[in-house]
């Protein structure tokens, strides 16, 4: 399993997301605390946008978060609105590649996921054969994460053109799980996956804790305030219950604060163009 963090809101540095919080990513890539292994070191990813109308930027490395300096100092002079960042525990078999580093991009798309598609090997042939000529030839490694942001493109797709983008988004992404665990059922029935999933676009992001049945997925939090600050060495939330203008989701607290909420298993945090956010529970039937 991995570890994720997103950010959207008034700009900041990304160090405040790296490196500055007690459990930074850089942190969580060798101590996490919501796993029984604590180690993330099979490279990582930072994804960003440097403004509201470019295309995301990407960083990727095979290098473990915690002895890349040049991580350290990209996130020390990097701004932006939104952020994603990912460190890695490759699932066996899988390569350590930086094709395989999360987070993908497709276009405006950022995509990023903890956990694993069960019975993958199983299923991946059948799996790519459903896939559209463009979703199949935006696969560029080997990861099922990959894998199922090329589902979630086509799903996508699928969706009225007309619909408000927020929810065609948060549908498409529901509609991937449905997808993947209707293979995984017919193909590997007796695997269980576990699908944390984060699908932005720099405005809107969707964001799922899920595993198959009764498995208890791996942990998600959300944080949202007017604005999130690093100051004398304590990251924090600012003003929770105010008017926010700035959201934090991640599979582990950024600080041991109250302020941080679990999302419960089994659903979704959707965030809208104007911050607001919900959760709501799966709808998988």
């Amino acid at each position: 399993m991995c570890r994720f963090a997103l950010y959207l809101g008034r700009e900041l540095s990304v160090s405040m997301l790296i490196t500055q919080p007690a459990n930074s990513i850089i942190h969580q890539s060798y101590q996490s605390h919501d796993r029984a292994e604590p180690l993330n070191g099979d490279g990582f990813g930072l994804a960003w946008y440097p403004s509201r109308s470019d295309d995301p930027a990407l960083f990727r490395s095979t290098t473990p978060a915690w002895s890349n300096r040049n991580l350290r100092e990209l996130a020390r002079v990097t701004k932006t609105h939104c952020a994603l960042a990912h460190v890695r525990a490759a699932s066996p078999g899988l390569p350590v590649t930086e094709l395989n580093c999360h987070p993908f991009k497709h276009d405006r798309l950022t995509f990023m996921h903890n956990g694993d598609l069960g019975g993958f090997d199983a299923l991946r042939r059948r799996l790519l054969d459903s896939l559209s000529d463009e979703a199949f030839s935006m696969i560029e490694g080997t990861t099922d994460s990959e894998h199922l942001f090329a589902v979630f493109l086509d799903e996508l797709r699928r969706r009225d053109a007309a619909e408000d983008e927020t929810a065609r988004l948060a549908g498409a992404l529901e509609a991937t799980i449905v997808r993947a665990e209707a293979l995984r059922r017919e193909v590997a029935p007796d695997a269980c996956s576990y699908l944390n999933l984060v699908v932005c676009d720099g405005e809107r992001a969707a964001v799922t804790r899920y595993a198959t049945g009764k498995t208890r997925p791996t942990s998600l939090h959300f944080s949202k305030g007017r604005v999130y600050v690093c100051e004398r060495g304590l990251c924090h939330m600012v003003g929770e219950g105010e008017a926010h203008t700035a959201v934090l989701i991640a599979s582990e607290p950024l600080e041991d604060n109250e302020v941080w909420q679990t999302v419960e298993p089994h659903h979704m945090v959707v965030v809208t163009p104007a911050l607001e956010v919900t959760t709501r529970p799966l709808a998988l039937a």
